[in-house]
């Protein structure tokens, strides 16, 4: 793969760069509760040297009823300068799954306005693999500003995305399984009818990434989401469970040079609940 620190490097770029003073790394584990892992106890057992932990549950909007949305910007700031991550910092983020809630972080970056950010691709299972450092003692952090400008176009909420679905554009993408796509397997979150967003294509994050689970090339991106039916001269609309997976598709896009890209914050947890949008399911 090609190194871009904008949107993914590897490992063995990041060891390369591990001792620059201005790379910041944050580790961005999480997992659905009923995978029964504890991203943070992992984290203090062992993480890549210099990483800090990032809590994608934390670091969100405590005044919604939804699973961590994208925090005010207030809040996003005072975490980030107490984390000792701000302006100059090459950012790269990984998880402990290979690729699946780093580009969430990525993302959230970018809604900051914060272009130097790269997700690890492969994670933490390949740096382990090829038998690369790690620590189990937090860095010691000085604090640092960061000058935040909102990114408004990069999210989407309940109602521009169900303008989208009724009017067929922005194109709405579903990073989830085919099977909760079509709505024949339960959400793993209560309460949730199952389904899609009508009008919406689907293409499981998982679809995007190799067996070690790197990203696949931007060629073989494109050919996927034009396999389910999306003109990538258009305007795109990720959503996923919970605006996680979204970030992967969102990622995928960045490095295919598509511009215009949102991520649906509220995601299936949103849309799922509301009694008074609609639901499809099957493939249509």
């Amino acid at each position: 793969m090609s190194d871009d620190p904008r949107t993914l490097v590897s490992t063995d770029w990041l060891a390369q760069h591990l001792k620059d003073p201005d790379l910041r790394i944050l580790d961005a584990s999480w997992y659905l509760p009923n995978v029964g892992r504890d991203p943070e106890a992992e984290y203090r057992e062992g993480h890549i040297p210099g990483a800090r932990f990032f809590d994608i549950d934390d670091i969100s909007d405590a005044r919604s009823d939804l699973p961590h949305m994208a925090p005010p910007i207030e809040k996003f700031m005072s975490r980030m300068r107490a984390m000792g991550v701000g302006d100059g910092h090459q950012v790269v983020v990984y998880d402990g799954a290979g690729l699946l809630s780093a580009a969430r972080v990525w993302w959230l970056f970018k809604l900051m306005g914060q272009e130097n950010v790269a997700v690890l691709d492969g994670g933490l299972p390949k740096w382990l693999a090829e038998d690369r450092p790690t620590e189990d003692m937090p860095p010691i952090a000085r604090e640092r500003h960061m000058t935040v400008r909102f990114q408004n176009q990069l999210v989407r909420d309940v109602t521009q995305v169900a303008q989208a679905s009724k009017l067929g554009e922005p194109q709405i993408v579903d990073a989830r399984s085919a099977e909760r796509f079509r709505g024949e397997a339960p959400e793993p979150r209560e309460g949730l009818r199952a389904g899609h967003i009508p009008g919406s294509r689907n293409v499981p994050y998982d679809a995007l990434l190799n067996d070690d689970k790197t990203m696949r090339s931007p060629k073989e991106c494109r050919a996927i989401f034009e396999a389910a039916g999306l003109d990538l001269s258009k305007p795109v609309v990720t959503t996923c469970g919970s605006g996680v997976t979204a970030a992967i598709l969102a990622l995928a896009l960045e490095r295919m040079g598509h511009g215009a890209w949102s991520l649906y914050d509220g995601s299936w947890a949103e849309w799922g609940q509301f009694p008074t949008v609609p639901v499809a399911t099957g493939d249509a």
